[in-house]
């Protein structure tokens, strides 16, 4: 036998990384360089609030966006809701994969939900994370009764569906607290609701179908026009029409 340098943890030879030596630790993050049109206008500060973009419906295909506005650790939680292995049958046998359910939200009128699959459990987690902040809505929330303080339940009844299961929430008074199973309740916390009753139907063990259905019902509350939404809309120029010498310039110096 050789000397016996690199054979053991830590050791100086074929160790990949696993002793004590440079290999250890996470890898730096690259600076982030943004691919779409909305990307390069938010990095550049030319828009400033989220809203922005849910007022002209443009399609966030970046996860990077929701992070400059909602940096992680600091506005926007996220939570694992349910890791469940699938299998698919193949010529060598079973193939095992792992699909996430994650929620992520800032409590403060958006939440978003994602799902994905990996063959590693921590993969599968970064991965809905990433899926999660790129699927956020906004969420309206109101009153029940008189319009004093801050809004606090949901402005209407709103249902959502997925499979069998279908959730409906309701506005409560003030003070009734969130009054929901313990799934919904999350995501509803996470969007920012204090009050609101809730009415499911099917099979809610299903934690994947009625998470999706609560999501779709919170997805809702601003696709309902209501009295205080009836003043005549001033349109104005979207981000793209505004800014369009910025991103011509841009796609010069990319050339």
């Amino acid at each position: 036998m050789s000397e016996g340098k690199g054979f053991g943890r830590g050791g100086k030879g074929r160790g990949k990384g696993k002793g004590k030596g440079k290999g250890k630790g996470k890898a730096e993050e690259k600076e982030w360089v943004p691919c779409t049109k909305l990307g390069r206008l938010v990095k550049e500060t030319k828009l400033r609030k989220l809203e922005e973009i849910y007022l002209f419906s443009l399609p966030v295909k970046e996860y990077q966006i929701i992070d400059e506005f909602l940096p992680s650790p600091a506005k926007l939680k996220d939570e694992v809701m349910k890791i469940s292995p699938v299998q698919k049958q193949t010529k060598a046998g079973q193939r095992t994969r792992f699909k996430a359910y994650v929620v992520v939200g800032d409590s403060d009128g958006h939440v978003g939900l994602g799902v994905r699959c990996s063959k590693e459990v921590a993969t599968a987690i970064r991965s809905s994370i990433q899926a999660a902040k790129i699927a956020i809505v906004p969420v309206r929330r109101g009153y029940w009764g008189n319009k004093l303080g801050q809004p606090h339940t949901v402005p209407t009844k709103v249902t959502g569906k997925c499979g069998s299961c279908s959730v409906r929430l309701i506005p409560a008074p003030r003070g009734s607290g969130i009054v929901a199973a313990p799934v919904p309740k999350k995501l509803i916390q996470f969007a920012g609701v204090e009050d609101v009753y809730t009415q499911s139907v099917g099979q809610t063990r299903c934690l994947g179908n009625f998470v999706k259905a609560t999501f779709a019902a919170l997805s809702k509350t601003y696709g309902f026009l209501t009295p205080d939404l009836w003043p005549e809309t001033h349109f104005v120029k979207d981000p793209y029409q505004e800014h369009t010498d910025f991103l011509a310039a841009s796609v010069k110096t990319i050339k």
